[in-house]
């Protein structure tokens, strides 16, 4: 079995968690499962309303509308209405991972693209600092944004008629700003016909989430209603909007989802209805994406059993840092241990032979790697040392070398399936100058005859631009790719073309003919 096989401080346990979800989904069983509904009509209108309970059968269904004489009831009676004004308040300002979960969600950037364009936006003096690990901005920065309102609206194309201009400490908070506040708009103004289109996205993401928190909260009335049936409830809910607020600035971004109008009702009115069986399919969790994957890193001590680890994972917030996480995920990329297909992330048989190997030892926990982040916040504060931190550390990898092996043996028959797997997966064709094997090296594709002399390599990157398994395959065989987007130019632009193996058998770019 050929192969590197990196392992790190933050890779393991970022791998293993991927691993895990990726675990659940393959071994999901779907069930089946029932819900009673009930259309009701007043004279003022039809509503619906729903049992709170699910039932696993259609039988169990049956026998509860029975044991309670539903189908024989004449009517049902409103038991409650009940009418509460609610506000949302405009989301929090971005730190780095959720300015790149959004991205990611918005417009499917990884967070390595995110972070890049947020960077290129930095330097041009438009951004703030976009390695920042807070939510939170501080009273002068407030005040600039303030003083500067009326030329980021102008620029948005948008206007807030009432604008609130007292601070908030859901936003402005000091103590909550360490070494860099939130990122927000700087007080020079880009001009939008002059930054690339990705560059435009991320900027006006950051400043619709800036000028939301100068808006009026989102406020509603949720009205919910209990209509019984021989005592039986069923609950219906409706909202009615009050005030857009924040809301107005998305209103060709964000859709709501509907709430259903409910009719003008009393209690003890009575009305009619009839009964409704709804059958559903439990569902597996969703594949992470890069998005969701930073928010569980961040976030990873929430889903802890050990309170101590549970503890220091909120004090260390997660896995890796805000400026870390991005490379973490494009180390797992490079490495091939995840692939990404539709945004989803899978494992692959690399990654998967990785994590049954290390799935018992704590190098696969993410306690692990937040006990050595605290002690290394110590050592920035000064209360541990250099000496004590890096020798736990060798004391670790001496544990490592001894129990790695173990669990190797242990496990020899599993892994065997999935290396016998990778191997094959791994020769990519057939070398075009000495007609050996061309393998998969890790780093780049290379021939299996390189001990004969031969030095035939590909890159697993070119112009920026991952080549897939398809590319290599199709420069191997019939010596050009299909049209492949996404290359970038030493200017930064991108660009589309065909890649060639040329006579000295090195890539060069075929464009496709205007």
């Amino acid at each position: 079995m050929r192969g590197v096989f990196s392992v790190g401080r933050v890779q393991p346990p970022t791998l293993f968690l991927i691993y895990q979800r990726n675990e659940e989904i393959k071994h999901f069983v779907s069930k089946l499962f029932y819900e009673l509904y009930a259309t009701f009509t007043h004279s003022n209108g039809k509503y619906k309303g729903k049992y709170k309970e699910r039932f696993d059968t259609l039988e169990n269904l049956d026998g509860f509308k029975e044991t309670n004489q539903l189908e024989q009831a004449e009517n049902a009676e409103v038991t409650n209405v009940k009418v509460e004004e609610k506000r949302q308040y405009a989301p929090k300002l971005f730190s780095l991972s959720d300015l790149q979960s959004f991205a990611n969600k918005r417009f499917k950037y990884s967070a390595d693209k995110t972070l890049s364009i947020a960077q290129k936006l930095y330097e041009k003096k438009v951004l703030s600092y976009p390695r920042s690990d807070t939510n939170y901005i501080g009273s002068p920065e407030f005040d600039y944004l303030k003083s500067n309102l009326s030329r980021y609206l102008e620029l948005a194309g948008v206007g807030i008629s009432e604008p609130q201009l007292n601070e908030n400490k859901r936003y402005v908070d000091g103590s909550k700003v360490q070494e860099h506040y939130a990122i927000i708009p700087t007080k020079t103004l880009p001009k939008l016909s002059d930054v690339t289109k990705d560059e435009k996205n991320i900027y006006l993401l950051v400043l619709y989430r800036t000028l939301a928190i100068f808006e009026k909260p989102y406020i509603y009335d949720e009205t919910t209603i209990d209509t019984a049936i021989n005592q039986v409830l069923f609950q219906s809910k409706g909202k009615t909007e009050k005030e857009r607020g924040w809301k107005r600035l998305y209103k060709q971004e964000e859709k709501d989802k509907d709430d259903p109008l409910l009719p003008e009702v009393t209690v003890n009115d009575s009305v009619a209805f009839a009964l409704e069986t709804k059958e559903g399919k439990t569902q597996p969790p969703n594949y992470y994406t890069e998005g969701t994957l930073l928010t569980v890193m961040k976030h990873v001590g929430r889903a802890m059993d050990d309170k101590d680890s549970k503890d220091i994972l909120k004090e260390t917030e997660g896995i890796g840092t805000e400026a870390t996480r991005a490379s973490i995920i494009e180390t797992l990329k490079k490495q091939d241990y995840i692939t990404i297909s539709k945004s989803k992330i899978y494992v692959t048989e690399k990654g998967e032979l990785l994590c049954r190997i290390i799935a018992e030892d704590e190098i696969a926990n993410a306690g692990m790697t937040a006990q050595w982040e605290r002690y290394l916040k110590k050592i920035r504060s000064q209360q541990g040392t250099q000496e004590a931190f890096l020798g736990s550390i060798e004391r670790f990898v001496q544990h490592l070398i001894e129990k790695v092996p173990q669990n190797f043996q242990d496990k020899k028959e599993n892994i065997a399936d999935v290396a016998g797997h990778m191997e094959q997966e791994n020769v990519m064709g057939t070398c075009p100058k000495c007609q050996n094997s061309v393998v998969d090296k890790g780093k780049f594709y290379g021939c299996s005859g390189y001990k004969d002399g031969c030095k035939f390599t590909l890159p697993k990157r070119w112009s920026q631009k991952a080549l897939t398994k398809k590319n290599v395959q199709d420069l191997l065989s019939k010596r050009e790719t299909s049209l492949i987007k996404g290359f970038k130019s030493k200017k930064g632009s991108n660009f589309s073309a065909k890649l060639t193996l040329n006579d000295e058998m090195k890539l060069a770019f075929e464009f496709p003919k205007k």
